[in-house]
């Protein structure tokens, strides 16, 4: 298929720029003067978060995965995000490795082992199970629950909205275009500006975190292969390094930098769950794929709806509601960079693309690696449960380290995180920088190596004082606000659709009146034509 190029204009940073740099470096400063301040006041608004609106949470995570399908299958689902003449601008292998570049990667590299391993030991709700295998296949089912549909639907619902006011409406790209449908000009003013700062301040803080997650995790790593101390001055040279390795990303723009290095990450990471899947127990593992999915699947209603007002079990709230809730604050950053790769592409091909194939893949890349921990568990192998239940950041070298070429893997492994995270760092940069240029979809280059600076900035100031899990609670709590945002949108987006469909009818009717007209006079001239030729005939 042909790749359309397309061209964006360049805009300065404005006003939502200066107010949410400001913001950050405040909570930066909070973060490392008063770490235990921060984290117990964010603890507590979290806490009463989860514990008065958690049902909230599984309502409209539940609505969402439910809407997307809804426009899948609907009439809908023919609109493309962009002019009905547009074309993808990026082959489908490319999009594919960008859609885990911008930052879920991490999530997948760091939790697919770790989560079913932690579920495995703590019985999801509560549940009572009857013997080790059960609560191993509860755990992996878990797992993938929480990094399948759910989230991609909740990164599905902005991207939608945002990339069809852009690309089809000539919007900004803003968090507050995709309210232009109902509030028309006043989203261009204070309403506006607030939605956007309110987008930049949980993109921004919770980025931090992962920065600060992945700079552990590779520290960890090197610690566990090369007995490098696994401390934090390794941590903040890693971040260092890091920042260096994204500004030549960045530099390079979208089309060269993201682009090659998604690429590169997701066939490293092939090659990684193909390895497992031939060196490890290959049948079981191919068979705990098929049993996870049927799990998945046949127990996605009730995992999604279930809660526990009778056993007033604390599991829920500090899993399940906790995950929709971190899924939810990176909505508008995976959202935006998800809308700017996509365009071109209609809205049942892009659902496929970001909601079907990512659950997808969740499912085997949880089955086979948080299933190959397991089963060395299980089969007393390797103690994986003590080792994550220690330093969690282990998990998958500890794993990979029980199989042969455990040099070679555990070297792709943190090959593979370092990827992540340069790829996660120049995407964060350009959407941040993106949301605070007045929405240009080519920011500057000063805009991103600002926000890239300040975001590793704060990820190191906050590991040396500690304050990082409180910076991530913080992040966390914006969800809320920003799930109603996200109802709205779903309103928003039914609008749009609902006039752009009755449009292409009335268009198509009168082309088809037109070419009915047209067949008719041709017709008509025809029947003359041989009327006249008998009269000189005659």
């Amino acid at each position: 298929m042909a790749k359309e190029k397309y061209t964006y204009n360049t805009q300065k940073p404005g006003l939502v720029f200066l107010v949410s740099t400001v913001f950050v470096a405040l909570f930066v400063v909070w973060g490392f003067i008063r770490p235990g301040q921060l984290a117990a006041a964010a603890t507590e608004a979290l806490e009463f978060t989860i514990h008065t609106f958690g049902w909230l949470y599984m309502l409209v995570a539940a609505f969402f995965v439910g809407f997307i399908f809804f426009l899948a299958v609907s009439p809908y689902g023919r609109l493309r995000l962009g002019k009905p003449e547009d074309r993808p601008e990026y082959s489908f292998y490319a999009w594919l490795g960008m859609l885990f570049s911008a930052g879920i990667g991490v999530g997948f590299v760091f939790w697919g082992v770790a989560e079913p391993i932690l579920y495995f030991d703590d019985t999801p709700l509560g549940q009572d199970v009857e013997s080790q295998a059960e609560a191993a296949q509860l755990g992996l089912e878990y797992g993938i629950f929480h990094w399948g549909l759910h989230p991609w639907a909740i990164f599905s619902l902005v991207a939608l909205a945002l990339g069809y006011v852009q690309f089809r409406k000539d919007q900004p790209a803003l968090i507050s275009s995709a309210f232009y449908p109902l509030f028309g000009d006043k989203v261009r003013g204070r309403l506006g500006q607030s939605i956007d700062i309110l987008a930049v301040l949980a993109t921004s803080t919770g980025v931090a975190t992962t920065f600060g997650l992945s700079a552990m995790q590779i520290s960890g790593g090197l610690s566990y292969l090369t007995g490098l101390p696994n401390e934090p001055v390794t941590q903040l040279t890693i971040i260092a390094i890091i920042s260096v390795l994204f500004m030549f990303s960045a530099a390079s723009g979208l089309d060269k930098g993201i682009k090659y290095l998604s690429v590169i990450n997701l066939t490293v990471a092939g090659i990684l769950l193909l390895f497992v899947i031939a060196v490890g127990p290959t049948i079981y593992l191919l068979e705990n794929i098929t049993t996870s999915l049927g799990g998945y699947i046949s127990n996605f209603p009730e995992m999604s709806l279930s809660m526990t007002p009778f056993t007033d079990s604390s599991w829920i709230g500090a899993n399940t509601i906790f995950y929709w809730a971190w899924h939810i604050s990176w909505a508008p950053f995976m959202g935006m960079f998800i809308a700017r790769i996509s365009r071109g592409r209609t809205i049942r091909e892009f659902i496929a693309g970001v909601l079907l194939i990512p659950s997808l893949l969740a499912v085997i890349w949880f089955a086979v690696f948080g299933g190959a921990a397991l089963n060395l568990e299980l089969t007393g192998q390797a103690g994986i449960v003590n080792i994550v239940n220690d330093t969690v950041e282990l998990a998958l070298f500890a794993t990979l380290q029980e199989y042969p070429l455990a040099g070679l893997t555990n070297g792709l492994a943190v090959m593979l995180i370092v990827i992540f995270f340069i790829t996660s760092a120049d995407s964060a940069s350009y959407t941040l920088g993106a949301m605070t240029s007045k929405g240009s979809l080519n920011p500057t280059l000063f805009a991103k190596l600002v926000w890239g600076l300040l975001i590793a900035g704060t990820a190191a100031v906050l590991l040396l004082s500690g304050g990082l899990e409180g910076l991530q609670t913080a992040s966390i709590v914006a969800a809320l606000p920003f799930s109603i945002i996200m109802s709205m949108m779903v309103v928003s987006m039914l609008k749009m659709f609902i006039e752009d469909t009755k449009q292409a009818k009335t268009v198509a009717k009168m082309q088809e009146r037109a070419e009915m007209k047209e067949e008719i006079l041709k017709e008509l001239e025809q029947e003359m034509d041989g009327f006249n030729r008998k009269n000189q005939k005659k």
